[in-house]
């Protein structure tokens, strides 16, 4: 007798990603304010009042800092977007199915990357 493959995960699987899911968007959210926050001050003129060479060095290394935390702003919200559509999936049953192949996610993979929507072999496909 064949036992058939396992077309989705059970509501405690589920529950189980559902919660780290949360914990991860929890973070991602604190951190993504904090970037905000810093990236809001750094627009303060301040009280430094700092003159001559160092002040242009200062400034480089200024907008450098702010352009690196734009972007990595700029990928918490991407992962923010990802991880809330990953929580969709889950509330309609299609968390964990991989979107190429329709087969399941391994768990493995979903604890290592749960906004994911391709078994490893179907995003090595993509890749090539």
């Amino acid at each position: 007798m064949v036992q058939e493959e396992k077309k989705r995960y059970s509501e405690e699987d589920l529950r189980e990603f559902q919660e780290l899911i949360s914990q991860k968007l929890e973070a991602t959210r604190s951190e993504l304010n904090y970037i905000k926050e810093t990236l809001s001050k750094r627009n303060d003129s301040g009280t430094d009042n700092t003159s001559g060479n160092s002040k242009a060095l200062e400034d480089g290394a200024d907008t450098s800092e702010r352009e690196n935390l734009s972007q990595l702003a700029a990928r918490l919200q991407k992962f923010t977007q990802q991880l809330d559509a990953a929580m969709v999936r889950i509330k309609n049953g299609t968390y964990g199915i991989c979107k190429d192949t329709g087969k399941l996610i391994p768990k493995e993979r979903l604890r290592a990357v749960p906004h994911t929507q391709q078994t490893i072999e179907a995003k090595l496909r993509q890749s090539n």
